[in-house]
This record gives structure tokens, C-alpha cells and sequence, in this order.
């Protein structure tokens, strides 16, 4: 609906401070919407919509990534905010939204993404606020980690420039700090794929084998010796890709497992996550 009532500069700002919209967005929304700010808002967040659908097959490999615990470091909280370029990713407004959104799921402890999004925020919801930042910006921006671990102790790192964080559960309240930091740093450099050997997926063990079994093939060994040798490459795998059989990365000569037993005995890993941009 348009109409020809007089649209104020003051119409306009306020607008602008409601939404962060540009001035030209905000007073073609007021036109279009007769002057109610409802509707304006309205209009503003259906732009959002239309650039968010015109922008679907964009990649937002660029963002924000942070994590933080609870107050008493039983449970920590990850959000990953994608865009697509780091001139957005390091635009403060973005920045703080991304806090925002991590703030608002460490006070409600939402169970996934999709109750993350409907979570209240400053009299909206997060998923609103997504659409109206991309009105405001013009990229493609989502909410595309959201994560969640519960242990007797848990630890988060973020990595310097926030393009990536990893969280580390273990299994004593009691675990040193510095000790929890450095496991988690250990995640972050070294990206296991599983805490122990037991805990790989299936297809993962099946297809490194099948690797293993057609590389030892191609070498020319007897078929009757394949077995036996691509088990042997698929322990190598276990002690490079599962974190409690990596070399410690700050004593080589220790597996993790073995640093944290030298640090508490019988203290482990229970749970880990990992999220990197791109």
C-alpha cells in the first residue's frame, strides 16, 4: 500500500535506530507502509526475505565463530555466523549479533538450531533478526553451527580471529583448567575425527580399509598378506585422527590420553566438538 502523507526526517531515523536499515530502504518502507512502523518493520524484514531467497546459492564461507560455557563450566555453548565476505565478518554489528545469538543460547539452553532461531531477541526473534540483517547488509548471513556439550568439566577455545572454536567435555570436575585448554587447542590443530577408535563411524573404518586394502593391491602384495596390512594402516589412522591416540601436539612422545593421565589419573575425554569457516 502507498500513500502521499509526508514522511519525516525524524520518521526516518527512527526507523533507522529500530531496524539499522539504510535511509533510502527506510523511507520507501514508511511510504510504502502509510507511515506505520509496524507494517515498515514488516516491509523491511520481506526485503530481508527476498535478498536472503535472491542470495540462496551464494556461499557464506566467511563469519563469525565463538564459544563460551555456562557459569559453571558444566555445559558449553558454540554458534557459527556465516557471510560471505570478511569485510562483513568484521563489521562490529555483525560481531555483537553473533554474541547476541551465543548469549541468548546460553541463557535458554535451546536443544537445536531451530529452537535456537525462535529464541526471543530485543522483541523479536533471532531468526527475524537474521532476515533483518541481511536486508541491512545485503549478504547472505546465517546461523549455520549451533552446538552444545554437557561434562563434569568443560572447556571452550577460540581461536584468534574467530574463524574457528572447539570444546572439549572431560570427565573430572576437578580437571586442571590449562590442562582442558590444551586438549582443546589439540582439537582445534589437529581435527580428530573421533574422541577414541571405538567411537568411528562405521562407514569411516570401512572405507579407510577399502583404501588401505586397493593401495596395498596396487604395491602388488600377495592377497593373502592384505588383511593383515591394511589393518596395520587403519591402527595408523586411529592414532592420527582419533584425539585420545594423537601424539600430544605439546609433548610428542605422549599420546593425549596419556597426558591426561599423567595430569589426573584416569581423567579423559568424554565429548569434543570442532567448527572451522569454510
Amino acid at each position: 500500500m502507498s500513500t502521499t502523507a509526508p514522511i519525516t526526517a525524524a520518521d526516518v531515523n527512527k526507523l533507522r535506530s529500530m531496524t539499522g536499515a539504510g535511509m533510502m530502504d527506510c523511507k520507501k518502507a514508511l511510504a510504502e507502509s502509510g507511515g506505520d512502523f509496524e507494517q515498515a518493520v514488516d516491509y523491511l524484514r520481506k526485503k530481508g526475505q527476498k535478498v536472503a531467497a535472491n542470495r540462496a546459492d551464494r556461499e557464506a564461507k566467511e563469519g563469525y565463530i565463538i564459544a563460551k560455557t555456562n557459569a559453571d563450566g558444566t555445559a558449553g555453548y558454540l554458534i557459527s555466523l556465516s557471510c560471505e565476505t570478511d569485510f562483513v565478518a568484521k563489521n562490529q554489528d555483525f560481531v555483537n549479533f553473533a554474541e547476541s545469538i551465543l548469549d541468548a543460547a546460553l541463557k535458554n539452553d535451546p536443544a537445536d538450531v531451530e529452537a535456537l532461531k525462535a529464541l526471543p531477541l530485543d522483541g523479536s526473534t533471532i531468526n527475524d533478526k537474521l532476515f533483518d540483517m541481511i536486508g541491512k547488509i545485503g549478504e547472505k548471513i546465517e546461523l549455520s553451527a549451533y552446538s552444545k556439550i554437557t561434562a563434569p568439566k568443560v572447556i571452550v577455545y577460540n581461536h584468534p580471529g574467530n574463524r574457528l572454536a572447539s570444546m572439549v567435555g572431560l570427565s573430572s570436575a576437578t580437571a586442571d583448567a590449562n590442562a582442558g585448554k590444551d586438549v582443546a587447542m589439540q582439537i582445534a590443530a589437529m581435527n580428530p575425527v573421533a574422541v577414541d577408535k571405538d567411537d568411528v563411524d562405521s562407514s569411516v573404518v570401512e572405507r579407510e580399509l577399502e583404501i588401505a586394502k586397493e593401495q596395498i593391491r596396487a604395491e602388488g602384495k600377495p592377497e593373502e598378506m592384505i588383511e593383515k596390512i591394511a589393518q596395520g594402516k587403519l591402527n595408523k589412522f586411529y592414532q592420527e585422527n582419533t584425539l585420545l591416540n594423537q601424539a600430544f601436539i605439546k609433548e610428542e612422545k605422549k599420546s593425549v590420553k596419556q597426558y591426561l593421565d599423567g595430569v589426573e589419573k584416569g581423567l579423559t575425554v568424554t565429548i569434543f566438538r570442532r567448527v572451522q569457516l569454510g
